[in-house]
């Protein structure tokens, strides 16, 4: 059981367990908004609603910069696994611009690729293959790479990590 974090101005911060968002609110840092129907958490004499979303007290700063992290499976779940030259299910990175000529480790330069391609193009550039990439690499953006665990998100959820898009 997860639950959802949101600042106190309902910007979704972060993904916690239940148990850690049961914490926040019993030491009054945080309030119930949504919680699952039938189903408290009984703790000593006191009763408490098992929370879905949680909202912060006070307003927590978070830095502006919120840049993912180049990963490989970061690429390969931006890319959706397929490969960024022929569409095939992907399994591998490749560097757009090979690491041997300056290529650098981003968003921008590394695309999912299939076995198959990568063997192919080797330690050239997709122009000297005579190759196109499928679409422009970008880093990833929105509420699911910003909010560390909203990945795998609740029904319940959708219309505060909507507030962030």
């Amino acid at each position: 059981m997860r639950t959802l974090v949101l600042n106190a101005g309902y910007e979704p911060l972060t993904v916690v367990s239940f148990k850690r968002a049961l914490v926040l609110v019993m030491n009054d840092k945080a309030s119930v908004i949504e919680h699952v129907e039938g189903e408290p958490v009984r703790a000593g004499r006191n009763a408490y609603e098992r929370p879905v979303v949680i909202i912060l007290s006070r307003y927590v700063r978070v830095p502006n910069a919120r840049r993912m992290p180049v990963t490989r499976r970061g690429v390969l779940r931006r890319d959706d696994h397929r490969c960024g030259y022929c569409g095939k299910p992907a399994a591998t990175i490749d560097h757009i611009l090979p690491r041997s000529r300056g290529g650098a480790d981003s968003w921008e330069n590394l695309v999912a690729c299939c076995l198959r391609c990568n063997n192919m193009k080797s330690d050239r550039t997709p122009q000297e293959m005579g190759w196109e990439l499928r679409f422009t690499p970008r880093p990833p953006h929105g509420t699911a790479w910003t909010v560390r665990g909203a990945e795998r998100s609740d029904p319940r959820w959708e219309p505060y990590l909507a507030l962030a898009a």
